[in-house]
């Protein structure tokens, strides 16, 4: 079930990042510079957006990102913490190699997110149809 979630973050609206509603499962693309007003309506909505609808999991996919500053690192986590206040878990995907140094570098540890190499392996995370391995990656099966 592929659906925009209906309310403020639907529709071509400057400022304010499309959500996709994935069955249970909401999903967040973020392309190019994310101002700081933009950062700081997603995580307002996006919370508001769990609540309402009742997720159970957030996929953010930076893919489209070039830089992740520690402004837009802290807002993330406060976006993972908040999600799992309301009962929903949060996976980053997409995530450029210079931008695991750069969040590195400034020492953010992003608690409360969990990363996927894809969409598809954060979905079944999510899901329960995929679960990291020890080593190795996540896999796929039962234990």
């Amino acid at each position: 079930m592929n659906e925009a979630v209906p309310g403020p973050l639907t529709g071509p609206v400057t400022g304010r990042v499309p959500v996709l509603r994935l069955g249970d499962v909401l999903l967040v693309t973020l392309q190019g510079d994310l101002y700081d007003s933009t950062a700081e309506q997603l995580q307002q909505d996006l919370a508001e957006t769990v609540a309402r609808s009742g997720a159970t999991g957030v996929i953010i996919d930076v893919s489209g990102v070039d830089v992740v500053d520690s402004f837009l690192g802290r807002i993330l986590a406060e976006i993972a913490g908040q999600a799992g206040l309301l009962a929903a878990r949060t996976v980053l995907v997409g995530m450029r190699p210079a931008v695991a140094i750069t969040l590195v570098e400034l020492g953010l540890t992003l608690p409360g997110l969990r990363t996927a190499l894809s969409t598809e392996v954060a979905m079944g995370l999510l899901t329960g149809r995929v679960w990291p391995a020890r080593r190795g990656g996540p896999h796929r099966g039962s234990p």
